[in-house]
């Protein structure tokens, strides 16, 4: 990158950071976290990405309509670490410091928020670089062990983690009815404007069995929940009693990434793998699909749903 584009980086982290040198010449910040109570940051809706498109609309007899139609916004936007570029993602643009700090942490380059000395981005050029505390040398590496995966707007996987993954089980005492679960679905359905404009994003959420607490949607279900990822790596949200729920497949990817930061439950609308069934009884999550309709189907992990409770 050129001299322009490094002084373009703008940090995402304004209210909670300090200036302090960069080693590449950007501006950077030291970043100055505290604990997130829930409930401050109440069902987060999203930030509108989205474009009006002129189209013609046809039917089998060739009548055409004219208008407007809102059409999801897609850029790339380029990920560094400590300089050093390691993905290009496919995606809305928005929530760019939470995206770029959960994919890091989900594939494995950090492994904890104090590895972060700052996260810096550049809208304009499509780039964010994170500052870790470490040899970035470790990219080169860890980038040979990619795997290419099923996701959309998003083609990588680093799956060298795993293993350790595989001997750390989720343990949570959660238990939900299948009527909060149904209802968080409901929720989650309710809450993306962007989607109901445009039918072109997955929806995200975090829920504890009574509410919503954080909200995300991307043109990739990957990268919405890399931004649910990041945002609770970053602010240390306890998760024993969470329950992720998206409108993506649940691949194996969708499972370590859950797994990988301690959610014991993943829901969806959509169907399950069967990588990701198996990864589900390996790592003790409880994997729920088809969650429409009044019904929904559990792979694995049927103990945590309570049907002795009302509600």
């Amino acid at each position: 990158m050129g001299a322009a584009s490094r002084m373009a980086w703008r940090s995402r982290f304004p209210s909670h950071a300090a200036e302090v040198g960069g080693e590449f010449g950007w501006r950077s910040h030291r970043l100055e976290r505290k604990r997130m109570v829930l409930g401050e940051e109440p069902e987060n809706l999203s930030i509108e990405q989205v474009a009006l498109a002129s189209v013609g609309i046809y039917d089998r007899s060739g009548k055409r309509l004219e208008q407007d139609q809102w059409v999801v916004r897609e850029r790339p936007v380029t990920l560094y670490l400590n300089g050093r570029e390691v993905v290009t993602l496919l995606c809305a643009g928005h929530h760019l410091d939470e995206l770029a700090a959960g994919f890091f942490y989900a594939e494995g380059f950090l492994r904890s928020p104090e590895d972060i000395l700052g996260i810096d981005i550049d809208d304009e050029a499509g780039a964010v670089n994170l500052s870790a505390r470490g040899d970035a040398s470790i990219t080169e590496g860890l980038w040979q062990k990619r795997t290419i995966s099923s996701g959309c707007a998003k083609g990588s996987l680093f799956y060298f983690s795993l293993d350790a993954l595989l001997s750390k089980p989720v343990k949570s005492d959660i238990r939900i009815t299948p009527g909060r679960i149904l209802d968080r679905v409901e929720d989650l359905n309710r809450l993306s404007e962007t989607y109901r404009r445009t039918h072109g994003v997955h929806n995200t959420a975090l829920a504890d069995p009574d509410r919503v607490v954080l909200f995300r949607d991307d043109i990739g279900r990957h990268n919405a929940v890399d931004m649910i990822v990041g945002h609770v790596f970053l602010h240390g949200i306890p998760l024993r009693d969470k329950m992720l729920i998206t409108t993506g497949r649940l691949t194996s990817e969708m499972l370590i990434k859950a797994a990988k930061v301690g959610i014991p439950v993943l829901v969806s609308r959509n169907t399950a793998t069967s990588l990701a069934v198996e990864l589900a009884v390996s790592l003790g999550v409880t994997l729920i699909g088809h969650a429409r309709a009044g019904r929904f189907t559990v792979y694995n992990g049927q103990e945590r749903i309570d049907v002795g409770l009302s509600g």
